[in-house]
């Protein structure tokens, strides 16, 4: 365990780019050899138009975290937030507890109030909108999405009192899972199923990218699923029977030129279907 705080505690920049671009290879190349479903789609294309909304997250993310490190600093040396609270218990629990206040409010709850909120879900949308849900749609994210993001991280770490080792073990399992759960893969269902106890399976995550309420509205979770069952915004729907995109956005030129999908929080809001 220390030999992992040791190293998160001061990971290079290259190490995190290399787990990032490392897992879309991995499951890029997983999901070619055996895909959940054939799409019929322009991969390089679409990995290029997800990959350019990576790299503005990159950029984004990077730009503001020195916000990110003072914040977890000053939590730190105040002895703030909740793990400053707890009472003496072993590193791993410690670790445990942190990672998962961490993904409740940098990525479930930020995800369920981006659903909640026109002015939120219209930077959102864009996410939704891929009708080729693969590895690379892990981080396609409006660069305003990105800010939001950043913000409800930052106030993770500010109301957990997380040291800096953690934020950077937090965000380096988020990226994995999240190229995890999105991967055009299909493994054994039990084994899906089981994993989806723990963690979100690719399975668990794909009903929420379903293209009609009330299933784009569940399964908010990136690493653990343990927050959507508890909240009572756990769904399942049968692989067979998922469509991918939004049905407000279903034509190519929608959801699939960037100009477009960067312009679409500013266009006139239109309401999904309810079914």
């Amino acid at each position: 365990m220390n030999e992992i705080i040791t190293y998160f505690t001061t990971i290079p920049p290259a190490h995190r780019s290399f787990i990032l671009v490392g897992g879309i290879t991995v499951f890029w190349l997983i999901e070619n050899a055996f895909p959940l479903f054939n799409f019929n789609y322009k991969k390089w294309h679409h990995a290029g138009i997800n990959i350019f909304f990576t790299l503005t997250t990159i950029i984004i993310n990077f730009s503001l975290a020195y916000f990110l490190l003072k914040t977890a600093q000053w939590t730190v040396e105040k002895k703030f937030g909740i793990l400053a609270l707890l009472p003496g218990i072993p590193l791993w629990l410690y670790t445990i507890i942190g990672l998962l206040l961490l993904d409740l409010i940098g990525a479930y709850l930020v995800h369920l109030i981006e659903h909640r909120a026109k002015i939120l879900w219209r930077f959102h949308l864009i996410h939704h909108t891929d009708t080729w849900i693969d590895t690379t749609t892990a981080n396609r994210h409006h660069p305003g999405e990105s800010v939001i993001r950043f913000a409800f991280t930052l106030l993770g770490v500010f109301i957990v009192g997380s040291p800096m080792w953690m934020v950077f073990l937090y965000q380096t399992l988020s990226v994995v899972a999240t190229q995890f759960n999105h991967a055009n893969i299909a493994l054994p269902q039990k084994l899906d199923t089981f994993l989806s106890y723990f963690i979100v399976s690719p399975d668990m995550h794909k009903v929420h990218h379903h293209y009609k309420l009330p299933y784009t509205d569940s399964n908010y979770g990136n690493i653990f699923s343990v927050w959507d069952r508890l909240f009572g915004t756990f769904k399942t729907l049968s692989r067979e029977e998922i469509t991918y995109g939004i049905d407000t956005h279903q034509e190519p030129k929608e959801h699939n030129v960037v100009k477009n999908l960067l312009n679409i929080p500013f266009q006139k809001h239109r309401s999904p279907e309810i079914e």
